[in-house]
């Protein structure tokens, strides 16, 4: 099952809506491990040892450090942006099918958009 961390900015709303469903999606929040306050790579380069795929809304830069990574030769669990966040309904889905039905290594070095 993917796993992921939610970027410091994500939505509350998204992460609750989640946990309402009694979906059994594991995410941790940077702030939950530490990472309050830390840089893009780093956040990058702790999912990616923590075998996590990164939740995010930060459009302008992540994708960009995601893609340094992965040109360094750095591999990286995968990055989901998401860039409504006004879409709750629609990215809670995205979020349960990424979980439920990912196989090991779908979504390895790859920045993705969602709503799919």
């Amino acid at each position: 099952m993917l796993r992921f961390l939610a970027d410091e900015n994500f939505n509350n709303d998204i992460l609750r809506g989640l946990a309402s469903r009694g979906a059994h999606v594991d995410i941790v929040r940077v702030q939950d491990v530490g990472l309050y306050g830390a840089d893009d790579p780093n956040v990058l380069a702790w999912a990616a040892e923590h075998d996590r795929a990164l939740l995010t809304h930060d459009v302008r830069t992540v994708p960009d450090f995601a893609d340094g990574r992965v040109s360094r030769g750095e591999s990286m669990c995968g990055v989901f942006v998401v860039r409504d966040r006004n879409l709750i309904g629609p990215i809670i889905e995205n979020i349960l099918l990424l979980a439920e039905c990912s196989y090991d290594g779908e979504w390895d070095n790859r920045v993705v958009f969602l709503p799919l």
